[in-house]
């Protein structure tokens, strides 16, 4: 059923909350390019020691990295996996992120309302953090949490094509940071990416499957103008090879919510995790 467009009210002055007074934007933007590689599990530490030397680690990258969890919202039809797939010059998603462990999420946890989208070759982010119970309210129960700008536009696109949760995705992420000459640089390795296409709270007692085989990890290049010649160069002597491949793409046809598509990658060394 599709529910309506619906404001949060105070309870005590039935104003709109946050009309009365409203605060700078919180929305965090930015563009860039993004080049994605495979990478077998054996040559990691070789691409690891490489960045090391080089670049700085993220600062929430230690003891192994990091898990990131995103739940994606998509029309029936599945639009925007579409939109992927067909190449188009502009396309977007929709989805809830968040960083660290899920079983530790609640309704206070901080999480990110996010809409990624690709205009030609450069990749546009734009997100606001809020209190998943927040997020939820927005994205699932679709009520306007804040009058804020961007989370307006958020629920006009949820309510305009009747967006609905499709998978989740999540994987452990390892990421560096270029310095001095390098400054806007972002390298990230994401191993074990699994997945589901139900029971969408985070934290969740569900089972996730791997959708990229276990021995395959997915690295990205991200630069705010180019990625350093040292860097392509690096990946040319590692024999690593430029891919399409969509985490969420490959979660949608891993559950057979659309036909496996070219650039789907092989089903070996699956397994539920």
């Amino acid at each position: 059923m599709r529910l309506p467009f619906r404001r949060r009210v105070d309870p005590v002055t039935s104003d709109v909350v946050g009309h009365a007074l409203r605060a700078p934007s919180r929305l965090h933007s930015f563009n860039r390019y993004e080049i994605k590689y495979l990478l077998p599990s054996e040559q990691v530490p070789e691409l690891r020691a490489e960045l090391a030397a080089r670049l700085d680690a993220d600062s929430y990258s230690t003891d192994g990295g990091y898990g990131v969890w995103s739940t994606y919202y998509d029309t029936r039809d599945l639009r925007f996996y579409w939109e992927k797939i067909e190449g188009l010059r502009f396309r977007r998603k929709l989805r809830i992120r968040h960083y660290g462990d899920r079983f530790s999420v609640g309704d206070d946890t901080t999480v990110h309302v996010e809409i990624k989208q690709r205009v030609n070759r450069v990749t546009q982010k734009r997100r606001v953090a809020l209190p998943y119970a927040q997020a939820r309210e927005l994205c699932d129960r679709r009520v306007l949490v804040e009058a804020e700008p961007f989370l307006e536009e958020v629920l006009e696109l949820i309510t305009r094509l009747d967006l609905r949760p499709v998978t989740m995705t999540g994987y452990q992420r390892e990421a560096y940071v270029g310095r001095d000459a390098d400054l806007g640089l972002r390298v990230t390795m994401d191993h074990r990416i699994r997945g589901r296409d139900r029971d969408f709270d985070f934290a969740a007692d569900a089972d996730n499957r791997l959708v990229v085989p276990a021995r395959l990890s997915v690295v990205e290049f991200k630069a705010n103008d180019r990625v350093p010649y040292w860097l392509t160069d690096l990946a040319a002597r590692m024999n690593m090879s430029v891919v399409r491949v969509s985490k969420y793409c490959q979660s949608v046809e891993a559950f057979g919510r659309a036909p496996r598509s070219i650039f789907h990658l092989p089903d070996t060394d699956f397994s539920e995790v």
